[in-house]
């Protein structure tokens, strides 16, 4: 597949090019369904905190995860004191129950001290426990993110992405 790169975009108008459209759309049952159905009459003038909002009272969730980088402490905390006007918030920085670089064979900045690592299974994990119904990642580090997502039991979305050479927008470095 090829997606990005046809010019026609014959999908726009229904067209399967995979040949597996009925497949796919018996995946859209229960929860897959009604979050599909729900992103179909969200506001689409609202900024991305206003969706998430938005989405998680359509959705009927009253437990969210707020999984963030230290470095993004300032927004965690304003993140979370909006989120808990909606819902019930729990959030968890990177650094909770870290782990010595050293015992994961990891490089330190510098060597005669000990050096905590991030611990994105570990956010994982804590949000599993209290039995989240959507975990919002805020500014995690490629890489963690991906583990994050992997040991996240509910579903995950990325408020705000972090890209240093971009600010935070890596959408910069794509139309430059």
């Amino acid at each position: 597949m090829k997606c990005a790169l046809c010019e026609n975009k014959e999908c726009f108008k229904g067209k399967d090019c995979t040949n597996d459209r009925e497949e796919e759309v018996a995946l859209y049952q229960d929860e897959n369904l009604k979050m599909m159905q729900v992103t179909g009459v969200m506001n689409k003038n609202a900024g991305r905190l206003e969706e998430l909002i938005e989405f998680g009272k359509l959705m009927n969730y009253k437990k969210i995860g707020v999984a963030f980088c230290i470095a993004f402490k300032n927004e965690a905390k304003i993140i979370h004191e909006i989120l808990s006007e909606h819902f019930e918030v729990s959030s968890i920085c990177c650094r909770n129950a870290g782990v010595d670089k050293s015992e994961l064979n990891m490089p330190k900045r510098r060597a005669d001290k000990g050096e905590t690592s991030c611990n994105p299974i570990g956010q994982a994990h804590k949000l599993n426990e209290r039995n989240t119904e959507l975990n919002v990642l805020v500014g995690l580090c490629m890489g963690h993110d991906v583990l994050f997502n992997k040991w996240s039991e509910a579903p995950t979305t990325t408020l705000i992405v972090k890209d240093r050479k971009y600010k935070h927008n890596p959408l910069e470095g794509i139309a430059g």
